[in-house]
């Protein structure tokens, strides 16, 4: 192995595993300057800390965005497989951490972008080995693909409604209590059907209110559809994480309990016994 070669292994050990003492002290001190990079763009959010450390803090800046933007080259130049990198869900949030630094030369408030550095920070479930928790987030991801024709068929009824109220209350009411157009009145629909409730169009006729009061009756009866859709799908999905892959032997039905020991459709034992326990 020649001495370059070597080098580009030692780096991608360090950088990319954190079963090292190496890659360990590496990811914390990436986490910390994330950290700080983001604290300097919330500093320089603050009108009055802008005005006195403006230039400071647009040194930082610079300062973190010049750092990750070598550590993203050097990761591309150590790993096996730069493409696969760059296009994976990390490789892709290390290239944001730097871009809007670039575009905020063309754009002035695009370098409010980096606040997406936050994203860098799920490394700290390698760092402090919670990757096991992401396994549980799988659920939720499990349970949003389950539920989504019926989520979409929600949101499409919900948006029928609101063109339908909004709509009902721009002909009862009119320009003339501020009901200016149908977008308008499908505004007022979305913000009573939701229950928020700005007050910022306000029905005044007889017929208009009652209207009001059958659109905040019906927000409340259907606020806990696509949380209860959702659960559902989340109950499903942890209780088929429960459950074997394999086919029973006998009957060849799948999915058991993993503490089953005999298949509960034809009581047959799912694992073949023991020399032992033939004898």
């Amino acid at each position: 192995m020649s001495h370059s070669a070597d080098w580009r292994q030692r780096l991608y050990i360090i950088i990319f595993h954190t079963d090292t003492p190496a890659g360990q002290r590496f990811d914390r001190w990436l986490l910390l300057a994330i950290l700080a990079s983001l604290v300097v763009v919330m500093l320089d959010s603050l009108s009055d800390v802008h005005r006195q450390y403006g230039e400071l803090l647009l040194g930082l800046e610079w300062g973190f965005t010049v750092l990750f933007a070598i550590e993203y080259v050097v990761r591309l130049y150590c790993s096996p497989k730069p493409l696969r990198y760059a296009f994976s869900f990390y490789g892709v949030v290390d290239l944001l951490a730097v871009l809007p630094a670039i575009l905020a030369l063309l754009f002035a408030d695009a370098q409010y972008l980096l606040i997406i550095r936050v994203i860098r920070m799920l490394r700290v479930f390698r760092v402090l080995k919670l990757s096991p928790y992401l396994r549980q987030a799988n659920f939720l991801l499990t349970a949003l693909r389950g539920s989504r024709q019926k989520i979409i068929v929600f949101l499409a009824t919900i948006a029928t409604l609101v063109t339908v109220f909004g709509t009902l209350m721009y002909v009862i009411e009119g320009p003339g209590h501020g009901f200016t157009s149908i977008p308008k009145g499908i505004y007022w629909a979305v913000v009573t059907l939701t229950t928020v409730g700005f007050g910022d169009i306000v029905p005044r006729t007889p017929l208009g209110q009652a209207l009001s009061t059958l659109i905040m009756i019906t927000g409340y009866s259907i606020i806990a559809v696509p949380t209860g859709i959702f659960t559902a799908e989340l109950a499903t999905a942890m209780r088929a994480d429960g459950q074997l892959e394999h086919d029973c032997p006998h009957c060849h039905k799948d999915r058991h309990e993993s503490a089953a020991a005999f298949c509960n459709r034809c009581g047959s034992p799912l694992y073949p016994a023991r020399p032992h326990e033939q004898a």
